[in-house]
């Protein structure tokens, strides 16, 4: 009976599709094409950390090309904006005091600079009362303590001095100018302490190691990250390095035994260092993501008056997201000097092509050292041929 019944459901439903016509066919002929749409641009999707409670690993890709938004807790951001070199000696001395105007070299990008939990700067120039102005091609470099108003204009708050212009006033003009700095509320790294920052209870260590006119102490930088560690949530290193004039970190041939810059910045962050900072090619650099980390190698010059090329009057302010102790995101605006020592952001074009050019020399650089992981070349000795590093503009 059961079977009956279901034949008999059967043959109603076939009756009842076909009423009115002529008996249900079936047919293997292909439907019509799919009208094409615009690929939907996925903006309604949730992010990668909220879907997966994850952060995302850091990548070039992501780094130049988001495809993810920082988490949403602000009460877990924190932010570090760090400057290419600020020399505010020489031509940038002689034409601010002609001004009588020592904020001049800051004005149009402090609104920018110092919106961030911590500012951090090269100063590659000692700053005291009587430095002499003089605008020639002289490499011994000094300016005068009024700028330190301008770097609390632009919101500085660690103020790096490991590099080779720090000492050209010897021990006093180290002296005085730490000393400055401190009375302005700024700490400075490079001179031994840790300079330590606690941001709303994430704590900041800065550590800083010249590598220009002489090797970089591999003792000394293991030993002051192993301190930076014990005292600090995040560790920032900061170093002077690398050959001038150069879209690629390599390695200064002044220096008796030249340290490559790729070399000394993997080991950093063997050795304990949450991000690598660079500076002194004059040019912005590529970047590189090793075990995770970002190494930034160059941010080019911020105040300085090489007025004598395009690259070295470029330059990237980088803003380097944490969310909690994790980097999670960066992200570089690029500028143009004037008038022999003012930065100004450049326009959405000059901006976009800028970026595209640091872009390529990140690929670039990935792309040399994964054939130098997969086909070692023995090392070749550097090229003797040096361009002198501050050329009269």
């Amino acid at each position: 009976m059961r079977r009956e019944g279901g034949l008999a459901v059967a043959a109603m439903l076939l009756v009842g599709c076909s009423q009115g016509g002529a008996p249900l066919a079936i047919s293997n002929a292909a439907s019509s094409a799919r009208v094409l749409v615009a690929a939907p641009d996925l903006a309604d999707q949730p992010s990668f950390s909220n879907r997966t409670g994850q952060l995302p690993a850091l990548s070039l890709q992501n780094l130049f090309h988001a495809n993810y938004t920082v988490p949403s807790d602000p009460s877990r951001i924190r932010t570090l904006l760090v400057t290419g070199d600020v020399i505010p000696a020489r031509g940038v001395n002689y034409y601010a005091t002609s001004r009588h105007d020592f904020l001049w070299p800051f004005r149009r990008t402090a609104d920018y600079t110092k919106n961030a939990d911590i500012t951090d700067i090269n100063l590659e120039s000692p700053l005291f009362a009587g430095c002499p102005v003089d605008p020639g091609p002289s490499f011994t470099f000094c300016g005068d303590a009024r700028f330190v108003n301008g770097l609390t204009l632009m919101g500085a708050k660690v103020v790096n001095l490991a590099n080779n212009h720090t000492s050209n006033y010897g021990a006093q003009g180290i002296t005085l100018t730490d000393q400055l700095l401190q009375q302005h509320g700024m700490l400075t790294s490079g001179l031994g302490p840790v300079a330590v920052i606690d941001v709303r209870g994430i704590k900041f260590g800065f550590v800083g190691f010249n590598g220009v006119g002489r090797a970089i102490d591999k003792q000394a930088v293991q030993a002051g990250i192993a301190r930076a560690r014990q005292l600090a949530d995040i560790v920032v290193v900061q170093f002077h390095w690398g050959k001038e004039y150069e879209r690629q970190p390599l390695a200064d041939p002044q220096v008796p035994t030249p340290d490559d810059p790729v070399v000394i910045g993997h080991d950093a962050i063997d050795w304990g260092a949450d991000i690598v900072v660079g500076n002194h090619p004059h040019w912005y650099q590529g970047v590189e993501i090793y075990r995770g980390k970002l190494i930034t190698y160059a941010h080019g010059n911020f105040v300085f008056d090489q007025m004598w090329s395009e690259e070295t009057r470029e330059g990237v302010i980088g803003t380097y997201t944490f969310y909690g102790t994790q980097l999670v995101s960066a992200t570089w605006k690029p500028y143009r000097i004037y008038d022999y020592g003012q930065p100004v952001f450049m326009n959405a074009k000059d901006s976009a092509t800028a970026l595209q050019t640091m872009e390529a020399a990140s690929d670039q650089l990935a792309s040399r050292l994964h054939e130098t992981t997969t086909n070692p070349v023995p090392a070749m000795p550097p090229s003797p041929v040096y361009a002198p590093e501050h050329a009269p503009a």
